[in-house]
């Protein structure tokens, strides 16, 4: 069985450790030698850099690291993003310098992943390769596939800081939600990249040959909007063979965690399963999913597309799989029974 899914950062990061603990590991990077054993099932994970920035020289990828800390046990268990038993001497340094930006804090060990990752990149090798590098230390059991190799930022618009009367500047995603905390008027988001942005080597084949897509209960504006924006990933969606699934991000119309509703809002979208799902659209229209599922207690109905509902909360890799497993059975795939536990990196 081949699985595809699409992803953020925390949200999707524990997504996938269900997806595992149903399907059991993907051994990546792939066995040079080819005598290390192959999974039974294939899962690839296509991940968000809408939020990539370079800060203090060093390239920084979020929702990559995020994924990979967490499948791989080296995520911060309380703040379930950057390194565990972080130390922060560091960010400390550029502070008495009064280096910029200082509202974004780099962790000791996590700034390693950076140097490394931005030592690669400067020789020439592709984010996907680099990835692929990096994973080879934490095996996070997931095929980690970056949505694009290129630069494809996502920035915000907002009103100019100055007080400029109708003026309006763009800012880094992560400067509107880390320094600013989304609570500054907004207008738009816009990805700012290459000319030449196109899928990761790898990605429209996952997508083409997957048995089922998973759109992970991630922000589906700067998450799975921004995979969906790098050109060829949304014709990719819309005609796969395979079904194309959602699960939501909120509860009770509440996303759990993040600021998935100040997005929305932005965007002119409410912050329930039905307006999301209405959002996303119908494949039998122009828009992506054949199935939605929702949590309990919610409602929608969206023409063209499977409602199911089940619980959504990921307490636990276990729980999680069972999610995976209605959202398969929504659009008629079967999946194995939850039997896997990946010991390492279970969040």
């Amino acid at each position: 069985m081949k699985v595809t899914v699409l992803v953020g950062g925390v949200g999707g990061a524990r997504f996938l450790s269900g997806v595992r603990a149903l399907l059991g590991p993907t051994p990546f990077p792939p066995a040079v030698s080819g005598t290390e054993p192959s999974g039974e099932h294939e899962i690839t994970a296509v991940v968000n850099v809408g939020d990539d920035a370079w800060m203090h020289g060093v390239r920084i990828c979020p929702d990559l690291d995020t994924c990979m800390y967490t499948l791989g046990g080296g995520i911060d268990p309380e703040r379930s993003w950057g390194r565990a038993d972080e130390s922060w001497h560091a960010k400390e340094e550029l502070a008495a310098y009064g280096a910029d930006p200082d509202w974004f804090g780099l962790g000791d060990r996590d700034l390693a992943t950076h140097l490394i990752r931005t030592q690669m990149l400067d020789a020439g090798y592709r984010l996907s390769d680099v990835t692929a590098a990096l994973c080879r230390r934490w095996q996070p059991g997931v095929r980690l596939l970056p949505a694009t190799d290129e630069r494809h930022e996502t920035h915000v618009v907002v009103a100019a800081p100055d007080g400029r009367d109708g003026e309006r500047v763009a800012i880094h995603f992560q400067e509107w939600w880390v320094r600013h905390r989304a609570q500054i008027p907004t207008f738009g988001f816009a990805q700012v990249g290459s000319d030449d942005t196109a899928p990761a080597p790898g990605v429209a084949e996952a997508i083409a040959e997957a048995d089922v897509v998973l759109l992970a209960p991630s922000n589906p504006v700067v998450s799975i909007g921004a995979i969906v924006s790098v050109p060829g990933v949304r014709s990719a969606l819309r005609t796969t063979a395979a079904p194309v699934v959602g699960i939501s991000p909120v509860i009770d119309n509440r996303p759990l965690r993040g600021m998935a509703d100040e997005c929305l809002s932005v965007i002119g979208v409410e912050s329930s399963a039905e307006a999301i799902a209405a959002h996303y659209g119908a494949r039998s229209g122009n828009g992506i999913l054949d199935g939605w599922l929702i949590a309990d207690g919610d409602s929608a109905h969206v023409e063209g597309i499977a409602i199911g509902s089940a619980p959504l909360l990921m307490t636990d890799p276990q729980t999680t799989a069972a999610m995976v497993r209605d959202a398969c059975a929504l659009v008629g795939v079967d999946t194995p029974r939850i039997a896997y536990e990946h010991s390492a990196g279970d969040a």
